[in-house]
């Protein structure tokens, strides 16, 4: 059992320094949008997670919550990076598992920073649920079920679009504006993320799953789905936690 224990190290070892002696070749701009996502997504870990005890109780969870989506994103982008360098696939399963962990997070900033103004579990499960089932049958739609495609791209759009409407006319809009000018200014910031930022998605989830010309004329002038998700994370990503930090400075 010893030897065993041994081996299983030693080939975590050897993985580990094959991942990190990997060169990025010049022109890899995929690869290298992974690296720099990895590089971003831990630098604002670390300042989320330093500026907690700089952060008053009220806020406290909000920002440790954005260091925590931009931690497992950093994880998650660091062994996506090792991926693609060794097989130059698409991490498709690596990246909806942390899709998966991250955007819920997101949505429970939306009740944390209206909980005061009377936000709800139920409203937090019902966006925490929408953004499951706009995962999951995105993923079944690009790996599992290529050729439905649209099907399931279409139940995704409507799980996103339930959260559009959400933070932008529905109960986390109202909430956000009974909370106080601080509060309602984030959440419309947060909002735009989510109209705007989020929407690279979508676009990614068409560029590597639509078929006919569309799709060619995309490859053709050199656009690959990865950078298009790892841009879009850096910035969805990143940017909300900046948002959350800012409110829990006006706000305090």
């Amino acid at each position: 059992m010893n030897e065993n224990v041994h081996q299983n190290s030693t080939n975590m070892d050897h993985l580990f320094l094959l991942d990190a002696s990997m060169a990025i070749a010049k022109t890899d701009y995929v690869s290298f949008t992974f690296f720099i996502g990895t590089m971003a997504m831990m630098a604002a870990a670390v300042f989320f997670f330093l500026e907690l005890n700089n952060t008053s109780k009220e806020w406290r969870t909000s920002v440790l919550v954005s260091g925590l989506i931009t931690f497992i994103a950093a994880v998650h982008y660091y062994y996506m990076r090792g991926y693609f360098l060794e097989t130059h696939e698409s991490p498709t399963f690596f990246r909806y598992v942390d899709w998966l962990l991250t955007v819920p997070l997101m949505c429970v900033e939306f009740y944390l920073i209206t909980k005061k103004a009377g936000g709800t579990t139920s409203l937090l499960w019902k966006m925490i649920l929408a953004s499951v089932v706009m995962l999951v049958t995105g993923y079944w739609g690009e790996a599992v079920a290529p050729a439905q495609a649209t099907l399931w791209g279409t139940i995704s759009a409507i799980a996103y679009f339930y959260i559009v409407y959400e933070v932008w006319m529905g109960d986390v809009k109202k909430l956000a504006t009974g909370a106080g000018t601080a509060v309602a200014s984030a959440n419309a910031a947060l909002g735009w993320f989510v109209l705007v930022g989020w929407a690279i998605y979508p676009l990614g989830y068409l560029i590597g799953t639509a078929d006919g010309q569309w799709y060619a004329s995309f490859k053709n002038i050199g656009i690959d789905m990865n950078v298009i998700y790892n841009i879009g994370d850096a910035v969805n990503k990143i940017g909300f936690g900046l948002v959350i930090y800012s409110l829990s400075r006006k706000a305090a």
